[in-house]
């Protein structure tokens, strides 16, 4: 009992990581804290409401994200010559939301061409063997030391030419393009750790590459195939640089591209660009909290035994 007692950590020692632990907490969460803070808080009680980083509750306020949903719409600035009602039955108010669609689509759209075909890819470069299958990868993973910024010219030139400038489906398109050879990386990665005993019982059995493929490979490799779709997902949506490149339209917009309308030349709307942050980052804390099961989980573990 004394060795046992011994290895224990003392009260002291227990104390200080739970300061240090707390400390550490604090210093992650506070930049978060002051966004919320910026986002409830009057633009002008937020100059002299010093370093605490929580709101104050008797001035706390949902007027930055109208604004941010309505587009600046009057009746939330205080005009008395217009109610509500007129400003949303006009045009701009509902920008908002076509612009979060656009988010939501180019995001989705990507994801699944990204899975798609990195699926596909990944296995094959995982199980057959055919000419050219490791310069292939390596010509995936040289694709990913260029940053997007490298091909925007090319790339805008080609949309000039297609005709698909200030389209979602061909932003989605330049989205794909740069998601697949990431997902075929990580794809094959986890096919390869998925034993091969699984498929030739199932070939004895009769079943063909297709059925393998679709009913025993897939199904085994949801953690993977959730962690792809997460960050394909997640690089589409918070894509800045190319977005506000093809795209001039305000119909058009991406949401990170709506954010940086709040920032200008010699001043910035930083409670507007605050709760739009927190609305554009709603949907993918979202995504994470219903993929999160699938991130954990080793479904290959004990499958085939030794």
């Amino acid at each position: 009992m004394s060795a046992i007692a011994s290895r224990q950590p003392s009260v002291m020692k227990q104390v200080g990581m739970q300061i240090l632990l707390f400390s550490l907490t604090m210093a992650v969460l506070y930049p978060a804290l002051w966004v919320l803070k910026m986002a409830l808080t009057p633009e002008n009680l937020m100059q002299n409401s010093g370093p605490w980083p929580l709101p104050d509750p008797n001035a706390m306020t949902l007027d930055n994200f109208m604004v941010v949903i309505t587009h600046g719409c009057e009746s939330i600035t205080g005009s008395p010559d217009i109610g509500f009602s007129d400003c949303m039955n006009g045009e701009k108010p509902w920008l908002f939301a076509r612009q979060l669609w656009n988010s939501l689509l180019i995001a989705g759209v990507t994801s699944v061409i990204g899975i798609v075909l990195s699926c596909t890819a990944g296995y094959a470069m995982s199980r057959f063997t055919f000419p050219g299958r490791e310069s292939s990868m390596n010509f995936f993973l040289v694709t990913q030391m260029f940053p997007g910024v490298v091909m925007a010219i090319p790339l805008y030139l080609l949309m000039e030419h297609l005709g698909l400038l200030n389209s979602a489906f061909g932003l989605a398109l330049v989205y794909a393009a740069t998601a697949v050879p990431f997902c075929t990386w990580n794809l094959k990665g986890y096919f390869d750790t998925i034993p091969t005993d699984l498929e030739e019982a199932a070939r004895m059995d009769g079943a063909s590459q297709w059925v393998i493929f679709t009913q025993i490979v897939l199904p085994l490799s949801k953690p993977a195939l959730a962690v792809t779709a997460l960050f394909s997902f997640m690089t589409a949506w918070n894509e800045f640089i190319l977005a506000a490149t093809f795209i001039s339209d305000e119909k058009a917009y991406t949401l990170p591209v709506l954010l940086n309308s709040y920032l200008g030349e010699y001043d910035a709307d930083y409670g507007y660009f605050a709760a739009g942050a927190l609305i554009a980052s709603a949907p993918v804390m979202a995504l994470f909290f219903a993929l999160q099961r699938h991130l954990v989980e080793g479904l290959t573990a004990g499958s085939v035994k030794g």
